[in-house]
């Protein structure tokens, strides 16, 4: 059974970072390519990152790019997102989901796994 479980969500002042972590099992990590997705409260799920199954090739939203470096390490089977420069429209509840294929068009990825969430408050 795949799990996904994330973690380092909290609340922070704008302007400040977060690095969110996850931590996969019941898979062969290393074989499929992972993402960050977020939704805030009353939205629809946002693609927030993107990575393959070696970590050479990483994708972001418009919304993050420049303030968010997703990373991988396959022999701990984790993928985590670093989060800086964070801003009050970055609060939502981040989650942790497996692809089921790479690729570098946002319309052509699925998710079929997600973790439980954690979440993310960036306010004053």
């Amino acid at each position: 059974e795949v799990q996904l479980a994330e973690s380092g969500g909290e609340l922070v002042q704008p302007g400040g970072s977060l690095r969110l972590s996850c931590v996969a099992s019941g898979m062969p990590f290393s074989t499929y390519a992972m993402s960050w997705v977020r939704q805030v409260p009353g939205k629809g799920l946002e693609r927030v990152s993107w990575i393959n199954s070696g970590g050479g090739s990483t994708n972001y939203a418009d919304s993050v790019k420049g303030r968010c470096t997703i990373s991988r390490d396959n022999a701990k089977n984790t993928p985590d997102l670093q989060m800086n420069s964070l801003r009050p429209e970055d609060t939502a509840v981040y989650y942790c989901a497996k692809l089921v294929r790479y690729s570098d068009v946002v319309e052509e990825l699925e998710n079929d796994y997600y973790g439980q969430g954690t979440r993310v408050t960036v306010s004053s």
